[in-house]
């Protein structure tokens, strides 16, 4: 460690994100990228972009890409917010909306750079445990607190949540704000977006990463109250202004307007997810139940760190969480194609 850090970068323990291999010819389900490649729309507006505009700045306040965001969301353009990725845009969250005197409350299994950004502006937390199916007891989450963030489906679980749970916590908790991440929420989960003109306090976050197959642009955004969005503007004009370049507008601005192929590629996804599940429990796995673009499975019989070191052996990338120790035994799978998945079931077949 060197001498000249700051304080806080001693005391920092960094995310650790999905590891992106090097090696070709890999069935990669690590990281729940989607299997299938932006809209050739998305493909055309980015390359439009590549011209001599290049040399002036983009738009700071994303007008354009905030209107796109509006109208699919029927919401208004002061209710957007956008920014680099999901990840920063639940940064500037964690830093205007979620420090406070109380502690900040979430799942003690979940998006595991909650923690991280906790640590990063010194925010006191609580983690309330998941019940023992896995899934979020909103009634646990019934007492003083500086805010309430949680994944919807959850994450690294899948387990979607109702959405009439999240209004019975909105109607419980007024007094501080309530985040839902929605990063997989495109996969066959109900969205708590039509929740936001009732309850003030309620921010809704998506990402282009997952569903609209953007993880390469790094594009997010958050929808809320004008107030709400307004404590995150004051952050983001404090840090950068302009964090969304001009070919990360244009391709978000054409992926959000092209809703047939948004709706297409999702469908898909699910359609193919549901049979890898059916395959799997025909092999002796135990899936939880999923809402995401990804299944966590647990062999009846071989642990999920060694299955893990098998399917790497054979080429096929997967996640295992080493901890807490209640996740240990999954594995957490990406839905990849209908050949991909055919090629996780044909080695599975043969490892077991």
């Amino acid at each position: 460690m060197s001498k000249f850090w700051s304080d806080i970068v001693h005391k920092l323990t960094p995310y650790v994100p999905g590891e992106q291999p090097k090696l070709d010819n890999l069935v990669k389900l690590n990281t729940n990228e989607n299997p299938y490649g932006p809209s050739p729309k998305v493909l055309a507006a980015v390359k439009l972009e590549a011209a001599d505009t290049l040399r002036l700045y983009p738009d700071p306040n994303s007008d354009t890409l905030k209107a796109a965001i509006a109208e699919v969301h029927d919401l208004n353009v002061n209710q957007v917010f956008v920014g680099n990725g999901s990840d920063e845009v639940l940064a500037h969250t964690f830093q205007a909306l979620l420090k406070h005197d109380k502690p900040l409350l979430f799942p003690d299994i979940t998006y595991s750079f909650y923690p991280v950004y906790c640590g990063l502006y010194d925010i006191e937390y609580k983690t309330i445990p998941l019940a023992d199916d896995f899934t979020i007891n909103i009634d646990d989450y019934e007492q003083p607190n500086g805010g309430i963030i949680f994944p919807n489906p959850n994450a690294p679980t899948g387990i979607p949540l109702a959405l009439g749970h999240i209004e019975k916590l909105l109607e419980k908790n007024t007094q501080s704000v309530v985040v839902i991440d929605e990063a997989y929420v495109d996969f066959g989960t109900e969205s708590a977006v039509s929740l936001i003109n009732r309850y003030p306090n309620l921010l809704v976050t998506h990402t282009l990463s997952k569903a609209r197959s953007l993880a390469g642009l790094r594009v997010g955004y958050a929808l809320g109250s004008a107030d709400l969005i307004e404590a995150l503007m004051r952050i983001k004009d404090s840090f950068n202004s302009y964090p969304i370049d001009r070919f990360a507008s244009a391709g978000a601005i054409a992926a959000m307007q092209d809703s047939v192929y948004f709706e297409k590629t999702c469908n898909k996804v699910i359609e193919t997810r549901e049979a890898l599940i059916k395959s799997l429990r025909t092999l002796g796995f135990d899936i939880l139940p999923s809402g995401a673009n990804f299944i966590f499975a647990k062999h009846q019989v071989v642990d999920g760190a060694e299955l893990t070191l098998k399917l790497r052996e054979k080429s096929i990338i997967v996640r295992h969480f080493k901890s807490p120790s209640r996740i240990s035994p999954y594995l957490r799978i990406t839905v990849g194609t209908d050949e991909q998945s055919h090629a996780l079931v044909e080695v599975l077949k043969a490892l077991l």
